[in-house]
């Protein structure tokens, strides 16, 4: 399957912007969180456990007991041990972060709340330390507008999920004409891009790279109704494997 092109980053290597993005949010650990207005406050939040999110997965997702959640750049693990109240025991919750700061924060965090049926593993959203078909649930909060090669996580995604298994991937997105000269900007900008900026999602173009990967009923959230041309804003890509 041929992929579609990538769109311009603030550094061409993808392993040095990894790194860039990992020292960015290891610098951001001590503070509540990094999206400003795009972060979204939640009932349910774990205590003392920054976010750094710009949506809420978790409830688009509708978890159910007993099901094996993965969450891709889990991060201090926000997601996660919300994931694990709904999914109980009798399920399981997977967090894969490229940050070792944010996987000993995460764990302890996990330890703290007694949730042994979550666990933390360190490895990249692009090549999954999963195997096939292992997953019920993936969800992500503000993590793949980060990475280079969105085809690719959406690719692994797909591969880990069960037959029947949803994506509900919160992400950063802009509205309207000037995404393309936003994505042309993103080639200078990495402060903007490790902000989840200037590696906004194109709604249309998100939605079609999750179809060539292998989900369907996909679709993105609308913006909000105040969004003005060229505004970056919060929004879920849904999506169900074949």
């Amino acid at each position: 399957m041929a992929s579609s092109p990538q769109r311009p980053t603030p550094l061409a290597d993808p392993d040095a912007l990894r790194d860039a993005v990992s020292r960015h949010y290891e610098d951001k650990l001590e503070t509540t969180g990094c999206c400003g207005t795009k972060a979204v406050p939640v009932d349910d939040a774990p205590e003392g456990v920054p976010s750094f999110g710009c949506g809420d997965p978790n409830a688009a997702a509708a978890l159910a007991p007993g099901e094996t959640v993965l969450d891709l750049g889990s991060g201090a693990g926000f997601d996660t041990l919300r994931a694990a109240e709904a999914v109980g025991p009798s399920g399981e919750v997977i967090g894969v972060d490229m940050t070792p700061a944010m996987l000993e924060r995460a764990r302890a965090a996990a330890a703290a709340l007694g949730h042994q049926h979550v666990r933390y593993l360190e490895g990249t959203i692009e090549a999954l330390p999963l195997p096939d078909a292992s997953v019920d649930v993936v969800l992500s909060n503000c993590v793949v507008n980060l990475s280079s090669d969105v085809d690719a996580v959406l690719r692994e995604a797909v591969r880990v999920l069960k037959p029947g298994g949803r994506v509900r991937i919160s992400d950063t997105f802009r509205h309207g004409a000037a995404t393309a000269d936003a994505a042309a900007d993103a080639a200078s900008d990495l402060e903007g891009w490790c902000a989840c900026e200037a590696g906004a999602h194109d709604p249309a173009t998100f939605a079609a790279q999750a179809r060539a990967a292998g989900l369907e009923d996909v679709h993105v959230d609308a913006p909000p109704a105040d969004v003005a041309d060229g505004d970056v804003y919060g929004a879920v890509l849904h999506g169900t494997k074949r």
